[in-house]
């Protein structure tokens, strides 16, 4: 039997990042993978969606240029840009392969069932470990109703070669906006419908507003408060979807995105005694299972914090020196403050304290239109919008953002909060100059130092 200091069940983020720093401390390590190397972000997610999102958003600034610099409007050519995005995200496997190969790590192919608390089985065959991660991420939940078979997945539309002319999406959540944001922008005809009285329930509803008039605009039909029956095939390429309340909605692809479950199917959880729900496996302060030696890593967790790449990340270096030093000196896992970007057209951050919590904890408030202040270096973009949230002793601890550079500003703001800077400490500081972060922090310094 194969012995290894710590087997990881999964290759994503939340497995690899640790497995290196395990390697480089001299440990055995290996990857147990069934399907892609990378995982679901490297090939069916977040670097697949940036890939195909990035020329729209081009085109919405360069859009925002008619009649002050530019005549005529860009064009995106989908199947183009999908050739693109399968010859790049195409490769990564086997890029990746030959980085973990690098690294030293041994790549089991297969799926894992757990024996016991040291023993895994692959393909009939037993491997040994002292250690056990489990990053096996999260899956697609169809809605179990009639014709399920016909509904597609977030999988299914980052890889299609044209985009149909009306697409409908059950769930107004961030995969159904964001892809609805990328229809509506290539000219599509969009429904969006939701059980929920509104979409994106999480983020600042202002900012959520002005994206859901703004896809009005565009022609998106949102139908809220709605139960899915069922959805029948009319013909190869229309469907109709089905509500409790009567709607009858025609399109020719309709795409489920109203939630995820833990993949956990097959590994003999309930054998060993951990326990799990489809909301992920419970885990400890030290993200150890009940089985002390098994951990669980990334989107398959049932925790709190947002289910993000980065999260997964920083849970995989932490597990990595648990293992390396016992109980991490008996430090319990403690997370920063985490920025959450919705990729819909323009973006919504969040980062910390929302505005929501602020006024429960009596914390001030502000807010920013730097759009109209700083239009001439944020590419036009004068309807970006900051609501920044300071305590009760002058510090930022959170901001809001509606902005195509919300992914900016937010990585700013969150060194800013994490390190808890004040007004003197970036007064210190000399920042590049024209840029839109610099516009950031020209209408932060003012608000931190009011009183």
């Amino acid at each position: 039997m194969d012995k290894y200091d710590v087997i990881y069940i999964g290759s994503g983020h939340a497995c690899w990042h640790g497995a290196l720093i395990l390697k480089m401390q001299g440990k055995k390590v290996a990857l147990v993978e069934k399907e892609l190397l990378g995982g679901t972000c490297t090939n069916y997610g977040c670097d697949a969606k940036i890939l195909l999102d990035s020329p729209i958003e081009l085109k919405e600034a360069l859009d925002r240029y008619q009649n002050i610099g530019l005549s005529k409007q860009a064009e995106i050519n989908w199947n183009s840009l999908m050739q693109y995005k399968k010859n790049v995200i195409g490769f990564m496997p086997s890029a990746l392969d030959g980085l973990f190969k690098n690294f030293g790590f041994d790549i089991i192919r297969g799926a894992a069932k757990l024996i016991d608390a040291h023993t895994i089985e692959v393909e009939n065959k037993k491997y040994y470990a002292d250690y056990f991660v489990i990053g096996t991420g999260q899956t697609y939940v169809p809605l179990d109703i009639p014709g399920k078979e016909y509904f597609k997945d977030s999988r299914d539309f980052l890889s299609l070669d044209n985009i149909p002319k009306c697409v409908t999406f059950v769930g107004a959540g961030i995969i159904g906006m964001e892809f609805a944001s990328i229809c509506l922008s290539l000219g599509k005809k969009v429904n969006i419908v939701d059980l929920a009285s509104n979409a994106l329930n999480q983020y600042d509803k202002k900012y959520v507003d002005y994206i859901v008039e703004k896809m009005k605009k565009q022609g998106a039909n949102f139908l809220f408060n709605r139960h899915v029956t069922s959805l029948e095939k009319v013909n190869e390429d229309e469907y109709i979807l089905k509500t409790e309340e009567g709607d009858k909605i025609k399109s020719n692809y309709v795409l489920v995105a109203v939630g995820r479950k833990a993949n956990t199917d097959g590994l003999n959880l309930e054998g060993l005694g951990i326990e799990y729900s489809n909301r992920g496996i419970k885990v400890d302060n030290h993200l150890r299972t009940s089985v002390k030696n098994i951990y669980a890593s990334g989107d398959v967790i049932d925790k709190n914090v947002p289910k993000l790449t980065p999260t997964a990340e920083f849970e995989s270096n932490y597990i990595a020196l648990d293992i390396l030093l016992p109980g991490f000196l008996k430090k319990k896992i403690t997370y920063p403050v985490i920025p959450n970007l919705v990729f819909t057209l323009p973006r919504i951050g969040q980062v910390g304290v929302d505005t929501n919590k602020a006024k429960e904890l009596g914390y001030r408030v502000e807010e920013v239109e730097i759009g109209k202040t700083m239009s001439w270096a944020n590419k036009n973009d004068v309807n970006e919008h900051i609501t920044f949230v300071f305590n009760n002793k002058n510090e930022l601890v959170g901001a809001s953002i509606l902005s195509d550079t919300a992914g900016e500003y937010l990585d700013l703001l969150t060194i800013i909060i994490n390190q808890k800077l004040t007004a003197r400490d970036l007064s210190k500081m000399i920042f590049s100059f024209p840029t839109t972060t610099y516009g950031l922090i020209s209408s932060l310094l003012p608000l931190m130092l009011k009183r």
